[in-house]
């Protein structure tokens, strides 16, 4: 057996567990480096709070993974402890089997993944069996739990005739959501022995009884670290897809760490189905002592595409104060961390650089009053009441009111008792953005497309929004030349945490008045902009090609 612990912990190459597939994208594995690095910001933290000890070489530390796939942050965790206290206890074997038994645990989100985990730590998926590292398990689970759970499905409205076990006459509804995590019925209320995916720890009211329940006791940890699911593989997906690695933020802080790190997807820093409330509370809890933001897409997950990027977080029971702020290009740091509270703005302002710019920009005043913003400007979804797929007619023969539409792709025409919303609008002068902007495949750059101005007589799809309506030609050229500034944009980029450009990504720009033409240069020196705040709004927008034509399509 001595052979075997030595080899356990000897690294290899390459790492099994650099090598494994993601099982989906609500359910991605942690590279090893990024599990790494993480567990050094928690020892960082927990030698800054307890006069510079060793957290490894702590025999009394607890650790859980409470939402473990792979098992690589309680594999790490172990290598780390076998390490640590390698001087207090000599012997191999019995420090395996006391970190194993005492300090590291774990709770997975599926049957495979338990069995994985188990495989990472105990070097079998039995951790009681012959093969386990460890000698003092007296069942199969060790402290990898999983359990088999059961949504709560509620607001069912149709229905089917059925029997129950017993052959009698039930009526069953079929659709409905679960009123823990927000699951389809439709499509994971599943046969028995099929997944589920209701996460233990986010299907209840007590994540307390799930601790209880996983390891026969209350117990209290002093770090709780992890990547939880991201979203329920229900139906959805992209953005579309519903959010639940928030439910597992607030479950974890619920069991009351001393520190908590995390990944997740960083589209809730400005945006995110359902997230606003998770959101503001996580720019006022003052408890958030880092954040490391990988904004740049297959950074932190080669291969995985995650719209917006991702970050992990550290939480401390004890912080309160400003948070520092990183953010990584290419796996190394692209510039110092800030210290800074992350509820100045009601969004989180992710580049440390934009903080200054947009405090001069929500500085500058007019008559004493704050300058107004652009998403009072803006139209929401749908301006004309015409969805993405509709077009019209491809000339206007025969039409007796044409209105020239601006649609997906292509130009069409309809009548205009066709305009299902705000007709009135069609007679002004208008200037269109798309209401998607950008790929996953590439940081983005440009950020908002190249405005289209329409002029009367025409409208559009759900395709564009209508980013400014005016009364004469001169003034939408001068809004559309606006809009392409690479001033504009940047601020816009502020708030754009995926593809879509919708209103609230304008509410950092100023709606300034159209009686001239700004330029870059004029928008500079109106907000005393230094040569360094220039620099790098010019390395982060691209410019934008103007448009030859002063009505596009005419």
């Amino acid at each position: 057996m001595s052979d075997r612990l030595a080899l356990a912990f000897r690294g290899r190459n390459p790492d099994v567990l650099t090598c494994i597939a993601n099982l989906s994208n609500d359910e991605v594995f942690t590279p090893p480096e990024l599990a790494s690095r993480m567990l050094d910001g928690v020892a960082e933290a927990w030698a800054a709070s307890h006069d510079g000890d060793n957290i490894w070489a702590d025999k009394t530390v607890k650790f859980l993974d409470p939402f473990t796939k792979s098992g690589v942050f309680l594999r790490e965790i172990t290598k780390r402890l076998v390490d640590g206290l390698a001087s207090q206890m000599p012997d191999l074997q019995r420090r395996v089997d006391h970190i194993l038994t005492q300090q590291v645990y774990g709770i997975a989100i599926t049957e495979l993944t338990a069995l994985l985990a188990r495989r990472s730590v105990y070097c079998s998926k039995w951790a009681a069996g012959p093969h386990s590292i460890c000698h003092q398990f007296t069942d199969n689970a060790g402290h990898i739990w999983f359990e088999q759970r059961q949504h709560t499905w509620v607001g069912g409205t149709q229905t089917v005739e059925t029997a129950d076990e017993n052959g009698n006459p039930v009526t069953v509804a079929v659709d409905g959501r679960c009123s823990c995590c927000g699951a389809s019925r439709r499509a994971l209320d599943r046969a028995e022995g099929m997944e589920t995916h209701a996460y233990a720890l986010i299907h209840t009211d007590d994540p307390h009884s799930v601790i209880r329940e996983a390891f026969g006791e209350d117990m209290q940890f002093d770090v709780i670290i992890g990547n939880p699911p991201y979203q329920l593989d229900d139906g959805g997906f992209g953005t579309s897809a519903r959010p639940i690695y928030q439910l597992f933020v607030q479950a974890a802080k619920k069991l009351e760490p001393r520190f908590l790190a995390m990944i997740t997807p960083s589209r809730w820093f400005a945006g995110g189905k359902g997230l606003d409330e998770f959101r503001d509370e996580m720019l006022k809890d003052h408890r958030l002592a880092n954040l490391v933001d990988y904004p740049k897409l297959y950074d932190a997950f080669p291969g995985v595409k995650i719209r917006g990027g991702v970050s992990y977080f550290l939480w401390s029971r004890e912080h309160d104060g400003p948070c520092k702020v990183l953010a990584m290009e290419d796996g190394h740091p692209s510039g110092e961390p800030q210290a800074r509270y992350l509820d100045e703005f009601d969004i989180l302002v992710r580049q440390n650089e934009a903080v200054s710019i947009l405090n001069k920009v929500r500085a500058f005043r007019l008559q004493q009053m704050p300058e107004p913003t652009l998403d009072q400007r803006i139209s929401t979804s749908k301006p004309f009441g015409l969805r993405t797929f509709f077009h019209g007619a491809q000339a206007p023969n025969g039409i007796t009111t044409p209105v020239k539409l601006f649609g997906s792709q292509r130009i069409s025409y309809v009548d205009r008792s066709e305009i299902l919303a705000n007709p009135d609008w069609v007679d002004d002068w208008k200037v269109l953005t798309t209401a998607v902007q950008g790929t996953s495949a590439a940081v983005e750059t440009m950020f908002l497309s190249n405005p289209i101005i329409a002029g009367p007589g025409e409208a559009c799809t759900e395709t564009y929004l209508v980013a400014g309506r005016f009364k004469t030609q001169n003034e939408a050229e001068r809004y559309a030349s606006y809009l392409r500034t690479r001033f504009v944009r940047f601020l816009i980029s502020l708030r754009k945490a995926t593809q879509h450009a919708t209103r609230d990504v304008y509410a950092f720009v100023p709606d300034l008045p159209m009686d001239r033409t700004w330029d870059d240069q004029a928008l500079y020196k109106r907000y005393a902009l230094t040569e360094d705040e220039i620099a790098f709004i010019e390395a982060t927008v691209k410019p934008m090609p103007s448009v030859s034509q002063s009505k596009a399509g005419a």
